[in-house]
């Protein structure tokens, strides 16, 4: 009991080391820093952040960054390869096309062209909450309907458990961390009658490894609560801004459908295009309770006006 408490603290302080890195993804941030969001003396923090994630805090950063920069070439064609080296805090762009280049064996020139042709058929495939199954049924496909609209939100503050692993494995265990979330939230009054259940990407399927899919179980809590972190319930802040959010009711094994709905029928239409934050769905109902066992659920996918390209 004792051993699983203490890896849960590990865990929860390395999860908020991810947190940051994932908030200030445009920003140079250094050993000490980390270290210190973590609690961990310099000395001994790198070596327990790879023990914890199986990946050294450069390569961690690294290849973060890296799949930041994909997103980027492919959405964002008012930045040059350039702005985005130096946006990512490469030191030049040659550094940057080497390092991209040795992660997906395409130069960033390259990737980009490849991006716009083939955009529509691959890329605006989500894969967010698919399963492997599930994209090889992808041709199967039902028809979905849903109200989809853009939306002005403003933040949220979540407590959450946080799992790493692909959607497969992750549908598995939801029972299991929904329970534990509500257990540690119930001790600390943190539930009422608005509280929502979300769960939170933080990887895009396309550019991350799925064994290393970051999601977060979360539950929305007052802006004054108070969490004890020590419990193994981590708090961060999903930012206001423009959402495209889509209101959907149906039925468990469409998850996937939905995302793509968003990707493939409404997104490339819409002016818009995805912004850096993290998508997540917001489950509107408890399905056990509806008369044809149907999930009521939001989705929302933070995005931003298209900029025509120079």
């Amino acid at each position: 009991m004792e051993h699983d408490k203490s890896k849960s603290e590990y865990q929860h302080r390395i999860n908020k080391v991810q947190d940051y890195i994932e908030a200030h993804a445009f920003e140079s941030f250094t050993l000490e820093e980390l270290a210190q969001i973590a609690g961990f003396s310099k000395y001994h923090f790198h070596r327990i952040f790879k023990a914890m994630t199986h990946e050294s805090l450069s390569q961690y950063v690294h290849r973060f960054k890296l799949e930041k920069s994909a997103l980027l070439l492919g959405q964002r064609d008012d930045m040059s390869i350039t702005d985005i080296a130096y946006h990512l805090g490469f030191t030049d762009s040659a550094v940057f096309s080497r390092s991209f280049k040795q992660m997906y064996k395409i130069s960033p020139t390259d990737y980009r062209k490849h991006y716009r042709k083939n955009c529509k058929d691959q890329y605006n495939i989500s894969r967010y909450n698919q399963s492997v199954s599930d994209m090889e049924k992808n041709k199967h496909k039902e028809r979905i309907e849903g109200q989809v609209e853009i939306l002005n939100i403003e933040k949220m503050r979540v407590a959450y458990v946080r799992f790493t692993g692909n959607y497969g494995e992750l549908a598995n265990q939801f029972p299991v961390l929904l329970k534990q979330l509500f257990a540690a939230a119930q001790k600390q009054n943190l539930l009422d009658e608005k509280t929502r259940v979300l769960s939170i990407y933080h990887d895009h399927p396309e550019f991350t490894e799925p064994d290393s899919f970051k999601t977060s179980i979360a539950i929305t809590i007052a802006k004054e609560a108070k969490v004890d972190e020590s419990s193994g319930l981590g708090v961060m802040e999903l930012p206001a801004g423009q959402y495209l959010v889509g209101h959907f009711y149906i039925e468990q094994h469409l998850y996937s459908a939905i995302w793509d709905y968003i990707y493939e029928e409404w997104l490339t239409t819409s002016g818009y295009v995805p912004s850096d934050s993290c998508p997540f769905e917001m489950y509107m109902n408890d399905h056990t309770a509806d008369p044809n066992n149907m999930h009521l659920v939001d989705i929302y996918l933070p995005v931003e006006p298209i900029v025509s390209s120079k």
